[in-house]
């Protein structure tokens, strides 16, 4: 396929125009419309539903534009193997995660991993559960890291770690010096995550089957806010991962505790790649550098806390 064809086709599939292909290209509408069909006549099947605002891929055109970004980052390769720069040195990872894990993991996995190679730079996209395994799914990004609660179709899971909900608190809390029931949270400021998050689901379906009913005094889809929150109110409780705070824990002096009910044990945070994925030099050695912390690290917080 000739590459005005391929260019014009990304091009109107990320502006979602032929209007917003042509500013961005400096390129008459006539001259992409074309293309794009002359594009269509050559894989014999039409690649946009076109509405009058715009135009959007349809089956066809998902699966081409997959496959052209695929071959894009293919030649990105290619050409960085050829330049040299597969080293570890001038190297860019692209993660996504959900919003838990770019609090307080992440920033302190990248810092210790630049200490070693500081060539090596991160761009980080935080996004829903949805959002995350769409980016790993469709090569967007490297590696993602997340919370899961089922296995994931079209990645391969490199490491996988038991992500059970603790309860974080200041270590003035009444409950601190004790174990904790569901039924004790009563009495105390919640903070959890909004409803569509994993942990939010685990929490709801526990508290129907043990009914009870808990009412957070925040509900938030940053963790960031939750955590102030419960570092500023006295009694308030946050419902979270040890993966969540696995070094604030200790800076902040937390008190961590968990609640022995199964259906709170249910989930794992993985990391994860497109499966088949190609790994650079530098993406192999931060997924072995990340395997070792996450394991090394989950092992300590849940003995110096008691878990």
């Amino acid at each position: 396929m000739q590459s005005n064809e391929i260019r014009y086709f990304m091009a109107v599939a990320s502006t979602g125009s032929l209007s917003a292909a042509s500013k961005q290209l400096f390129v008459a509408v006539s001259a992409i419309s074309r293309q794009i069909q002359q594009l269509e006549a050559r894989v014999g099947a039409t690649l946009f539903e076109r509405h009058a605002r715009g135009m959007v891929l349809n089956d066809a055109g998902q699966i081409l534009e997959n496959h052209v970004r695929k071959s894009m980052m293919d030649m990105e390769f290619a050409i960085a193997e050829i330049q040299g720069l597969k080293a570890v040195r001038r190297t860019v990872i692209r993660m996504a995660c959900t919003d838990g894990p770019a609090f307080d993991l992440l920033p302190q996995m990248f810092a210790r991993f630049r200490a070693i190679n500081p060539g090596v730079m991160f761009y980080l996209n935080v996004g829903t559960a949805l959002q995350v395994s769409e980016m790993i799914r469709s090569g967007d990004c490297d590696l993602a890291l997340q919370f899961s609660l089922s296995p994931e179709r079209g990645v391969d899971v490199l490491a996988s770690h038991p992500a059970k909900v603790r309860m974080a608190m200041r270590p003035d809390h009444p409950l601190a010096d004790r174990d904790i029931l569901l039924t004790d949270l009563h009495a105390y400021a919640l903070a959890l995550n909004e409803p569509s998050s994993t942990i939010r689901q685990l929490f709801d379906i526990t508290c129907r089957m043990n009914g009870i009913f808990l009412e957070p005094a925040l509900s938030c889809n940053r963790f960031s806010t939750l955590y102030e929150f419960m570092l500023g109110t006295p009694g308030a409780i946050v419902a979270c991962s040890h993966f969540s705070l696995l070094f604030k824990a200790r800076t902040d002096n937390l008190v961590v505790k968990s609640i022995n009910i199964e259906q709170l044990n249910q989930r794992t945070l993985q990391l994860q790649t497109q499966a088949g994925k190609h790994r650079s030099a530098a993406l192999s050695q931060f997924i072995d550098f990340s395997c070792d912390l996450l394991t090394r690290e989950s092992e300590a917080f849940e003995r110096d806390f008691k878990l």
